[in-house]
């Protein structure tokens, strides 16, 4: 019977400048290490690059080394660095529950837009599981764009949330679309 190592995870964040080779710089790192990049988001935002990383290592392993390594890299590109252990159930999937939706809001750009529509969202239990927001059009005519993915709760649907944010709509003056993603099976 062979044994399994255990497991160490880490959250890793990397924030700077936008410039090529970030992603390549960060991941030789870990490539050099041996940690597996579990999951990941990296964006630009207004000429700033973040990448958040769940990476995880067999034991021994430790953020000290994981940190020390990383950072001249880190330095070299001019990002800023930070290490965070996961502990038990952090690094561990979890399942969303309900159905999975698509929520896109569009309209003119003015403060309040993200609060209200995820405070709307929080109060009816659902769970956002990624939010990207963009300003398009022109500097005359900017329109706010919205895009959230959340998981809705059990027993409830795509229809009833958009009915449940129609307030909300009127109120904010954007438009709001809901619809679902969550694969079906054939």
């Amino acid at each position: 019977m062979t044994v399994q190592p255990e497991i160490v995870h880490f959250a890793v964040s990397v924030v700077g400048r936008d410039k090529p080779g970030i992603v390549a710089g960060v991941a030789e790192v870990l490539y050099r290490l041996g940690c597996n990049i579990a999951d990941s988001s990296c964006t630009m935002l207004a000429g700033e690059f973040a990448m958040i990383l769940i990476v995880s290592h067999s034991k021994p392993f430790n953020k000290g080394k994981l940190s020390d390594e990383l950072k001249p890299a880190c330095d070299r590109l001019g990002m800023s660095l930070a290490v965070r252990s996961l502990h038990g159930d952090e690094a561990v999937r979890r399942d969303s529950g309900g159905e999975i939706c698509l929520i896109s809001v569009y309209g003119a750009d003015k403060p309040g837009i993200v609060y209200r529509v995820a405070n709307e969202l929080a109060e009816r239990g659902v769970n956002i599981t990624d939010l990207t927001t963009k300003l398009i059009g022109t500097d005359d005519e900017p329109v706010y764009v919205m895009m959230l993915e959340a998981a809705l709760p059990d027993g409830n649907t795509p229809d009833q949330l958009e009915a449940l944010l129609e307030k909300l709509k009127k109120e904010l003056n954007v438009e709001i679309g809901v619809r679902v993603v969550t694969p079906v099976s054939l």
